[in-house]
């Protein structure tokens, strides 16, 4: 067993697929089928569910994948350890939600200073790209805080006020049993304080909508389809405009914090280090 067996075995894990892993990785499906078998063959045990439609993991590949997450990522870390250098560059992987209406500030500033460092943004909810963080997916991630999780540390970057949006401003409580909620699907931190505070009221919403874009949400809200949950500074623009109006939360419900987080214990590359120096100097700014 060597690293690129485990690599090979992660991949068909990821797509369920010789054939996929195969093309991913520039193999041969026979070379790719080869080494997951002497895999199989070396541990004792099947790894795979095998049908005509590809490969599921059994409970033992499962656990045998959590082993090879913590080892590869670790052997990326200890060849970052040596490889870096002391100038920012490569590609910085970075997910946010998308109402960090700060984020082009920070990205702007950051790649003027930087232009050797490629962004890649990831849009995502706060549960998922916590997670992916974890797992080291990601080399960060603007998400709502606080975040609650042993292997990740998390920055401060800038509160806000949660508000309720709507198509006119003539709004009550009750309307929130009689019209949908157009909201991002579960593990986004806007949508679970508004459930919370729902929860507390005894409050049972009409329907519940999920989206996956903010412009798709915000379009529907402003075609008079339902109400949403959103920081108010990223609809200031829209109720400037007439096309939507913003409603009150109550306390402790609307109050939400954008935080930066990382990997804890992780090794800090000179590109990551200074992106977070970075959102330190804008938010103190």
């Amino acid at each position: 067993m060597d690293l690129n067996d485990l690599n090979i075995f992660q991949t068909v894990a990821a797509h369920g697929s010789v054939s996929k892993a195969a093309a991913e990785l520039s193999y041969v499906q026979s070379n790719v089928t080869a080494r997951i078998k002497l895999l199989e063959k070396e541990l004792q045990t099947p790894l795979f569910n095998r049908h005509k439609r590809g490969m599921i993991l059994n409970a033992e590949g499962k656990r045998l994948l959590q082993y090879t997450k913590s080892i590869l990522s670790q052997f990326e870390e200890m060849k970052h350890a040596f490889q870096n250098t002391s100038a920012p560059s490569g590609v910085l992987e970075i997910g946010i939600v998308e109402t960090v209406i700060a984020l082009p500030a920070i990205l702007h500033a950051y790649y003027s200073k930087y232009p050797d460092v490629e962004l890649s943004l990831k849009a995502g909810v706060t549960e998922s790209l916590v997670q992916e963080v974890a797992e080291m997916r990601l080399d960060g991630a603007f998400v709502t805080g606080p975040v609650k999780h042993p292997l990740i540390e998390q920055f401060d970057v800038f509160q806000e006020k949660l508000v309720l949006v709507s198509q006119g401003d003539d709004f009550s409580v009750e309307d929130l049993t009689t019209r949908p909620l157009l909201l991002y699907k579960k593990g986004c931190g806007y949508r679970g304080r508004l459930e919370t505070w729902l929860k507390m009221e005894g409050i049972i919403p009409k329907q519940i909508m999920e989206f996956g874009t903010f412009e798709t949400i915000i379009g529907s809200v402003a075609a008079g389809i339902g109400m949403t949950v959103f920081p108010e500074s990223s609809i200031s623009g829209l109720v400037t405009q007439g096309l939507v109006c913003g409603h009150a939360m109550p306390e402790p419900y609307n109050e939400v914090t954008t935080v930066f987080i990382r990997r804890k214990e992780a090794f800090v590359t000179s590109t990551l280090q200074s992106f977070i120096d970075e959102i330190i100097t804008q938010t103190e700014a």
